[in-house]
């Protein structure tokens, strides 16, 4: 079963009963005036081995250590937000697998080759789910871009990856005048941001349950990067958040803001249909949108 995504945007208390994520609502509970009955049934519960992902966006939201400690044992990846409402924080559990110690054991001991290899292949995906992007939206000529991908080696020495970003960011935005891609720069690059957060959370959380460490990487080996690997993995699937950015464009008047409509459909990212040998799985995608904003997707199989 594909877990939930839960989004807090408003104040809400967090606890734990009888392995539930129990929801309460401050404004409500601290009402005087208001009924017992009517602050029960504002009470919201949520089984804690359905959730994949928690995204805490609020200062005034409280968590229970036991929530965090079920959230931890579940392999759940809890994200916080900070003042500009951004994500800036990724609490993943420890050990999310048996087999870890000799997983962890294979990484370190994996040849420089082998990386080069896996790095290779990387690259030759990522290139070609950008072109697929790029031709769906603007019929921009890829060809260029399918010869790099096919051409690139082991280890990426002639840089195909750079060269191809620099292709399609110039083409993929090119009805904005100046747009470049910039963690800083004008929109969308706000929701670009938000969004690769969310998918970077998404593949951190399934290499802890996968037994890998998400520090040791491929090809990324920055130091002060705690999740290495996470970036070389998720490279492939950042043209499924460019997609999805594409549509919000086409859908809202304005992005200069991050309004919280465009979150939510941000976090369809974990969600997204990926289709493999031509197939593409069912899901669905349901909404629950209460006065503390509670944010729900899933898919079932």
């Amino acid at each position: 079963m594909i877990k939930k995504t839960l989004y807090f945007g408003n104040p809400a208390y967090l606890s734990l009963s009888n392995k539930q994520l129990v929801v309460k609502i401050p404004e409500v509970e601290n009402n005087k005036n208001l009924p017992d009955e009517f602050k029960k049934q504002s009470t919201r519960t949520i089984p804690i081995e359905d959730i994949g992902v928690i995204v805490l966006d609020n200062k005034r939201i409280t968590i229970t250590q036991g929530v965090i400690e079920a959230l931890l044992e579940n392999n759940s990846a809890l994200i916080t937000c900070d003042s500009s409402r951004m994500p800036t924080g990724l609490m993943l559990p420890l050990s999310g697998n048996k087999t870890q110690t000799e997983r962890y054991r294979d990484q370190i001991n994996a040849s420089i080759p082998l990386k080069k290899q896996l790095w290779q292949q990387t690259v030759q995906f990522k290139i070609r789910n950008q072109a697929y992007i790029l031709s769906n939206k603007n019929n921009t000529i890829v060809k260029n871009m399918l010869v790099w991908a096919s051409d690139t080696k082991s280890g990426d020495p002639d840089n195909y990856e750079a060269r191809s970003a620099v292709y399609y960011w110039a083409n993929l935005f090119n009805e904005i005048g100046g747009f470049t891609r910039h963690r800083e720069g004008i929109p969308p690059n706000n929701l670009l941001n938000y969004g690769y957060a969310i998918l970077r959370a998404v593949v951190a959380r399934s290499l802890v349950a996968s037994g890998l460490l998400p520090t040791l990487g491929i090809h990324h080996r920055n130091k002060y990067n705690a999740y290495c690997l996470a970036d070389d993995i998720m490279e492939p699937y950042r043209p499924f958040v460019d997609k999805l950015v594409c549509n919000i464009m086409n859908e809202e008047k304005s992005i200069e803001e991050l309004k919280q409509e465009i979150k939510f459909k941000l976090l369809n990212v974990p969600v997204l249909d990926v289709i493999i040998d031509g197939q593409k799985p069912p899901y669905d995608c349901r909404w629950s949108n209460n006065s503390f904003t509670l944010q729900m997707f899933f898919r079932r199989d």
